[in-house]
């Protein structure tokens, strides 16, 4: 009987123990599951604000009014050399007709019908590559091409340049500083959460030690332990944001292009990789805490 009871005993207390590890790995997981997601909407967040920035900028330019004088080799000339020019994004061609068209259509007013002539010149609407969106690179490129003898002058809208980079720096800078924030954030509280995992162990390590383990030894099995926890960590986190990704998209399919399936999964994949890297760390640290602590510290710390 007593032989029964301590058998019974011993059982118990290694259930109580499963359920234990089971419940302490169930909440590092949920606890850095909700970091990396954290971590994860930071990720898109940048990605969608460096895209954004190149949209709104690849669509700042100038454009060039042309002479009434200019001939047709001198237009295809000024043409051909916008196309292969290195600043440019898009140029598009608006010839005297079309841009008659477009400003009936807009105003309602039939020129022609009003002046006799058609008062509007030919020109070339320019649009530029997101590096080139400054007011000193714009007057430096314009005032090269202003010497084309098709040219007869070229407008430049410097004040929305201006405004345009303005709000894009101070808006990099916020979430510059919120990403910073955030990350310092995220790697405290994994630190802090995988050293309570450590901590729960630390009388196993003393015991270890006094077998004669080695430093080696003692740490392989919670740095693997916890790398796996990092893992699935990872791919919760990464489920969650993808779930709040379709959502977002459901209430605006225009929001697709922000952010590309390449970028999302580059996303994700860095995800996982600092679940592993940041649990490998505070493991490996938590433990060598340990390690170097002699029995009677373990009771204080």
């Amino acid at each position: 009987m007593c032989a029964t009871q301590k058998l019974n005993g011993f059982m118990s207390e290694s259930q109580k123990s499963g359920v234990s590890f089971f419940n302490a790995n169930v909440t590092l997981i949920i606890s850095v599951s909700l970091v990396l997601l954290l971590f994860g909407i930071v990720g898109v967040m940048g990605i969608a604000g460096v895209n954004l920035t190149r949209y709104v900028k690849e669509n700042i330019g100038f454009d060039i009014v042309l002479k009434e004088s200019a001939d047709e080799h001198q237009v295809n000339a000024l043409k051909q050399y916008l196309n292969k020019a290195p600043f440019v994004s898009s140029v598009r061609y608006v010839s005297k007709e079309d841009a008659l068209a477009e400003w009936e259509k807009e105003t309602g007013e039939n020129l022609i019908a009003t002046l006799g002539v058609n008062p509007l010149s030919a020109e070339f609407e320019v649009n530029v590559k997101s590096e080139y969106a400054s007011v000193d690179s714009l007057n430096a490129i314009c005032a090269a091409i202003a010497q084309g003898p098709a040219v007869d002058e070229i407008n430049i809208q410097r004040d929305l340049i201006e405004k345009v980079n303005e709000n894009m720096r101070h808006a990099a800078i916020v979430l510059g500083a919120v990403a910073l924030i955030l990350l310092i954030i995220s790697v405290a509280l994994i630190n802090n959460t995988v050293r309570l995992s450590v901590y729960s162990k630390r009388f196993l390590i003393h015991t270890m030690k006094l077998v004669g383990a080695t430093s080696g030894f003692i740490r392989r099995p919670f740095i693997r332990a916890n790398i796996i926890n990092g893992i699935i960590a990872g791919i919760l986190a990464n489920l969650l944001l993808a779930v709040a990704l379709y959502y977002t998209l459901q209430l605006s399919d225009e929001l697709a292009w922000v952010v590309s399936p390449e970028e999302v999964g580059c996303v994700m994949g860095a995800v996982v990789l600092c679940g592993i890297l940041l649990c490998w760390i505070a493991t490996l640290f938590a433990a060598n805490k340990y390690l170097r602590l002699d029995y009677d510290a373990l009771f204080k710390r």
